[in-house]
């Protein structure tokens, strides 16, 4: 079996040094995910008022005058709390902490220093990295001169900023890059493979993530939503680079009472769309259900490729049959992901979840696959050239030819001779050209797209 490895600097003509980490710290809901989506450009961490969104840590880049540095948004921590999620939310962070180059510790400069910052200033201070103190929400002179408050506890320096607006922002970064070590090279990055595990609420997304990695990197718990960012974590599998998404459980509408399981529903879409593999897990116990088809659903949509793997197998008692019988259950109420394989795992004890990789890799070459003009040319001439029932309609509809206009999905536009704007092909001549397609060029665990056109000058 080939080995998973920890993703680290990328592979070039040369060798550079791994990026300098910022870790940001802090206690529940002062604007820690705001300033890491500011400073990585992106929308990554779920923000809200609801106190404890994030959860795991969050791992993304930022970069300042040229200089790019690796930012770890941690969850809120309590440290005295004994629940399990708020007690992993702080080992999560340790976790953070010892990989750190500089800790930025934020506060709340209008609520001034509360006994939890100063619990937090003493963690900070106990990992003896250097450490600056981040007073967020400061958007007036009178905040600012508040902010002045948390220099008490002698941490290298004090900025107040305004993470919502961009106060302070620049400077407090001038100041980090005098402090982070500079790369010696700028890292060259290597293509990698999106590959995003969803499904329904405590399906095991969390635990197949952490079987890949090899490390307790996103939090599991018997509590379904224990996950509500979408987490990256980049792996290496045979030759391959890997960024790991694992995204928030998917409920039913009518299930997403809070508003941050609401925001993690429409974020675990949104990485959907940004994926280049889906991995959608089902619980094998329970069997396939609606919601996990409805969640396949959203990853055919999006253009990603479809593994479909039924978690806890080892759970089940099985006989001859029971592998069979999933699948035909699976594809009679998935026959729109007809070209999904399905793969039968157990995150839990590691059972075949290397294969994953595999048919990830698989169908990210697939997915980029571009056909050639004259291989085209003679596909239309073999399957398309004659006239076929194209139409339910009673105009006559030929298509007069095709081209492939995309990758990531493929897509094929088919030129036809419709006078009419409404005429259409016929749902099975679109099924037909697909499975024709697939037969010819492969196309394996992606789905195809079809985009119909009036030949220029029909009307």
């Amino acid at each position: 079996m080939k080995k998973i490895e920890p993703a680290g600097p990328s592979v070039g003509d040369t060798e550079p040094m791994e990026l300098p980490t910022v870790v940001i710290l802090g206690r529940p809901n002062v604007g820690k995910s705001t300033l890491f989506n500011r400073l990585t450009g992106t929308r990554r961490s779920i923000v809200g008022d609801e106190p404890g969104i994030t959860r795991d840590r969050i791992y993304g880049r930022a970069e300042w005058l040229g200089r790019e540095f690796r930012l770890v948004d941690t969850g809120g921590i309590i440290p005295d709390e004994k629940e399990l999620i708020p007690a992993n939310i702080l080992r999560q962070a340790r976790t953070a902490l010892d990989e750190a180059s500089l800790i930025l510790l934020i506060v709340d400069a209008r609520a001034g220093i509360t006994p939890l910052d100063e619990e937090l200033a003493v963690l900070a201070r106990s990992i003896h990295k250097p450490v600056f103190v981040a007073a967020n929400k400061v958007d007036t002179a009178r905040l600012e001169a508040d902010a002045l408050e948390f220099e008490r506890w002698g941490f290298d320096s004090v900025f107040p900023i305004s993470a919502e607006h961009g106060n302070g922002i620049g400077d407090m970064l001038d100041a980090m890059l005098e402090i982070l070590p500079a790369p010696e090279e700028r890292e060259v990055r290597r293509e990698e493979i999106s590959l995003s595990i969803v499904g329904c609420p405590n399906v095991g997304k969390s635990s197949l993530v952490n079987r890949l990695t090899g490390e307790e990197r996103v939090i599991v718990s018997p509590i379904p939503g224990t996950t509500r960012d979408a987490i990256d974590t980049e792996i290496e599998y045979d030759d391959a680079l890997f960024r790991l998404i694992d995204t928030a459980g998917i409920r039913r509408k009518g299930k997403t009472e809070l508003m941050a399981e609401k925001m993690s529903v429409i974020m675990a879409r949104r990485h959907l769309e940004r994926a280049d593999v889906a991995v959608l897990l089902i619980d094998a116990i329970e069997g396939p259900t609606a919601l996990d088809a409805t969640i396949g659903g959203y990853a055919h949509e999006a253009g990603t490729s479809l593994i479909i793997a039924v978690n806890k197998w080892d759970a089940l008692e099985k006989d001859n049959h029971t592998t069979q019988q999933y699948e035909r259950r699976i594809r009679d109420m998935m026959k729109f992901a007809d070209y999904a394989p399905i793969v039968f795992i157990s995150a839990k004890t590691g059972q075949r979840v290397t294969k994953l990789l595999e048919l990830a890799k698989q169908a990210y070459g697939e997915r980029n696959k571009r056909i050639p003009t004259s291989e085209i040319n003679r596909f239309f001439e073999k399957n398309l050239e004659q006239p076929r029932a194209t139409t339910p309609s009673r105009h006559p509809l030929r298509i007069l030819y095709i081209t492939q206009a995309a990758i990531r999905p493929p897509t094929f536009v088919l030129f036809t001779s419709s006078r009419s704007p409404r005429a259409r092909l016929h749902f099975s001549y679109e099924r037909y050209i697909k499975n024709r397609l697939r037969e010819e060029f492969g196309f394996f665990a992606t789905p195809i797209r079809l985009v119909q056109r009036r030949k220029k000058g029909e009307r």
